[in-house]
Order: structure tokens, then sequence, then C-alpha cells
């Protein structure tokens, strides 16, 4: 594979410096070096016009949809996937308003693509404050929910993958109701991105009405053709929860976030940040019952280590550090599930 790190006319690198310098920048000048050097190397590479348009507009949607998030830092944010042709007396409706009405009391903002449906419905759940939307532009599409049309925290994207980023990367949670190809596409990409690790560990809730069999339908999918034939483990199923119950998909995301704060890698090893710091006795119980997802040593209670102390990441905070599995995403979920029922953290403990 070529190497493009240092594409551009000779004088580029000089001129990008003088960029940087007139732009006032003065933080993560590397990253922004490394993004004026692809643009002066497609500049140079002949690129085909509509390349460059995808290129262009797909920076510039992220930029707005960065700017618009960056107001929200630090408030819990869940996502609602469901389809656009569901209508308001579809009991699907309502249950995506409830959910929606339940999360934001329990105080989350709730972020939906911003169109009819499924997503008209958690907006109202949620409320013009609580909403934010991350709009697709389709010559069909109907105007965004009246809720929040022409409120601040909307950004529209000309690409699905631009938006499924946003939708994914800016969520602490997901829920999902029924829906049709796009649904599935946005629930299947959220399970392939917690699955491989490209996505940090998320409670992810497949919602539908009493009596509703999309979802266990779906799941016996799953079983009879792909876990049968060993092309997902039957532990992936610790990724989700399928439910009918509003309270239940609340409470399954709040429980998520009980003593679970983050995950980091530093080479080779996993790092567990916590909010409450376990006892030695439950450090022993975690290596006996989760023995299976290690790769040799075991799970340690750790001051922060050296890259944590360089970023100044969460360093307040216990951590556990452990040499980890990497295809055994399941497990982890498993394992952050029984950190979050520690005495140490539901307050039973010494």
């Amino acid at each position: 594979m070529a190497d493009l790190s240092s594409s551009g006319p000779p004088r580029s690198s000089e001129l990008i410096q003088e960029l940087l310098e007139a732009s006032g920048a003065s933080a993560n000048r590397d990253v922004l070096r490394d993004i004026l050097r692809s643009a002066v190397g497609l500049a140079g590479d002949d690129a085909d016009r509509l390349d460059l348009k995808i290129t262009a507009a797909a920076l510039k949607e992220m930029r707005a949809a960065f700017t618009m998030f960056r107001q929200l830092d630090g408030i819990p944010k869940a996502t609602v996937f469901g389809s656009a042709r569901t209508h308001a007396h579809d009991p699907l409706y309502d249950q995506a308003r409830r959910l929606a009405g339940d999360l934001a009391a329990a105080g989350w903002m709730v972020i939906t693509g911003a169109g009819p449906g499924i997503m008209a419905a958690a907006a109202e759940g949620a409320g013009r404050e609580r909403s934010i939307g991350v709009r697709i532009r389709l010559p069909f599409e109907e105007a965004p929910s009246n809720v929040i049309a022409g409120d601040h925290k909307v950004v529209a994207m000309k690409y699905f993958f631009t938006r499924k980023l946003m939708l994914i990367k800016e969520s602490s949670a997901f829920v999902c109701l029924p829906g049709g190809f796009g649904t599935q596409d946005e629930t299947f990409e959220l399970f392939t991105l917690l699955q491989t690790g490209k996505a940090s560990p998320a409670p992810v809730v497949l919602l539908d009405v009493p009596g509703g069999t999309y979802w266990t339908h779906w799941q016996a999918f799953m079983d009879a053709e792909l876990v049968a034939a060993g092309l997902v483990s039957a532990e992936d199923h610790e990724l989700f929860l399928i439910t009918d119950d509003v309270h239940q998909a609340v409470t399954e995301i709040q429980r998520f976030w009980r003593n679970y704060h983050s995950i980091r890698w530093t080479g080779d090893h996993l790092i567990i940040r916590l909010q409450h710091e376990p006892s030695e006795e439950e450090i022993a119980q975690l290596n006996s019952r989760f023995s299976d997802l290690l790769l040799g040593d075991q799970i340690e209670q750790t001051d922060p280590l050296p890259p944590e102390v360089s970023d100044r990441d969460v360093l307040e905070l216990p951590r556990l550090v452990m040499r980890f599995d990497p295809r055994k995403a399941g497990r982890l979920r498993a394992l952050i599930d029984a950190l979050n029922l520690l005495p140490s953290a539901t307050g039973s403990g010494s």
C-alpha cells in the first residue's frame, strides 16, 4: 500500500504549517496537519470530481455535527432507532413516546433521525429541550417533526454513513424499535461495532409492544441461522436485551452506568474504569467467574497507567486491568453487568 503521509508538493508541509498558524489552532495540531495533508494529496491525485464532492460533503457535515454535539458534552444521550412508517395510532408509536419521556425524565437526551414515525414519537416524548436530531436528506423525506423543526440541535446529512456515525458515536445507550431496512441496517451496524470493539460497550435494548413478535422472531432467526452455523457466538446475546416493557428498558440503560464508567486500551491491556472501588474478595470472584475471557494473567486493580496519566484521563477513578480476548465482546458485556451488581457498587458491601 502506498505511503500517502507525505503527499503533496515539496512546499506543502511548510504551507500547511503556515495555515495552522494563521488559523490560530493551538491543540491537536498533529491531527489537523494530517487532515490538511490529505486534502493537499487529493489535489495532486487527479481525483474524480464525485470523489471530491463526497469527501467535501462528509467533512463539512461532520464538522457541523461535531460543533452541535460539543455544546451538549456531559449530558447522557440515548439514540432511538425505528421505522419512519409507523403511524401515530400504532401502539409502537406510543411505546416510543413513553420510552423517550421516561429517559428524558431520568436526565437523558434522546437522539433520533429527526424524521416521521418512531423518530417523531421519540421526539414528542422527550420534548424539544431534550431532543436531538440527525436528519438524512432524501428527495421523498417528510419535514422534521414539529417538535424539533428549526431547533439548533438538528443537523442534516447527505450520506447515511456520516449520519450513522453521529447517531452511534455520540450515544451512551441505544433503543431499537421495529422497522424496515434502515432500522435493520442501523441495528446490525451497531452490533458489528460492539462485537469488534470499534464502539465502546453500551446498553442496547430491542423494544417491542406487549404481544409483539418482531424482535423474538429476529432472535429466532439469529439462533437458527447465525448461531447454529457458528457465524456469531451464542455469547453475543449478552449484547442486547429484548423487552416489551418501557420501565425495564430504562432500568437496563440506567443500570449499565451504575458502576461502569469507561474502557481504554493500553497496548494489549484493557483498562476498565469504575465509579466504586471493588474489594479484593470481589476481584477474586470476578477472576474465577470470567477466567475464560482472559489471555493469561488475572483481573487486577491498578493505579492509572502512564498513558492515562499523560492524558489526564479520569485519574480519580478506580480501575481494573486485564489482558482480554477481544473476540469475546459478549463476555465483556457480562463482566460489565457483574461489575454493576457488585456489593461495593450497589451499597450492600462493607
